[in-house]
């Protein structure tokens, strides 16, 4: 089932038992593997937030700004203060306050300015913000996301910034890329991350890679995050 992007966050009905069922269904999928599930809830509104957590999730993937904040704010304080939240759209200069304000994880940092205002907007919070490098290595002119050169000229300033803790990469695959691509694709992400902590001698530990359709091939190629919406919460 696609969704339009014009009616996200207005969420949808969701009961909690059938994302009991289909968390249990992915985590028998991922069993020996400690890769963490993160449900993307910008198209489920509050109640999917409500009930992933039910389910036992802890990690909440958002991609619109506003929308998800006013979700946040809405959270019973249990909820807020035992979750963590990944920002994972693109994210325009003006909106990085916020999100730094609400959002433990910006998993989407496509250019050095970019990663500077975070930096800063952090600094000025008094903390670290977590961070992902965005690296769009189908080469997709319609998705945001850093080329490997220009990642390669940038990397070294990035890891200067005083309010930054970057902890690895994160990748968005082709829409209906066959299986074959898909290997590919998400291999040469394990590969180029490899590259770069060998230069740059930095740990990146995380690769966020694999959403509902593609997450089983994500893992064997080395994912250690998955993003995933339409698998947990619709039957």
């Amino acid at each position: 089932m696609l969704i339009p992007s014009q009616i996200w966050g207005e969420g949808f009905e969701i009961d909690p038992k059938p994302v009991k069922a289909n968390l249990q269904e992915i985590k028998n999928k991922i069993a020996h593997s400690k890769i963490k599930i993160v449900a993307v809830t910008k198209y489920f509104g509050l109640e999917g937030i409500k009930a992933g957590y039910e389910a036992g999730l802890r990690d909440f993937g958002e991609s619109r700004a506003i929308d998800a904040i006013h979700k946040i704010e809405e959270l019973p304080e249990d909820i807020r203060q035992n979750s963590t939240f990944h920002f994972i759209g693109h994210l325009q200069s003006n909106k990085a306050a916020k999100v730094v304000k609400y959002f433990d994880v910006i998993q989407s940092v496509d250019s050095l300015k970019l990663a500077r205002i975070i930096s800063k907007e952090a600094c000025l919070l008094n903390k670290r913000e977590k961070v992902l490098l965005q690296v769009n290595n189908a080469g997709e002119e319609q998705k945001s996301g850093y080329t490997k050169e220009a990642l390669k000229n940038d990397l070294g300033e990035i890891l200067k910034l005083e309010g930054l803790d970057v902890i690895g990469l994160m990748n968005i695959a082709p829409l209906g890329a066959d299986k074959d691509t898909l290997h590919k694709l998400f291999k040469d992400i394990r590969d180029f991350r490899d590259s770069l902590e060998e230069k740059f001698k930095v740990q990146l530990p995380e690769l966020s890679m694999g959403m509902s359709d593609d997450y089983e091939i994500a893992l064997k190629e080395g994912a250690t995050i998955i993003r995933i919406g339409r698998k947990l919460f619709i039957k």
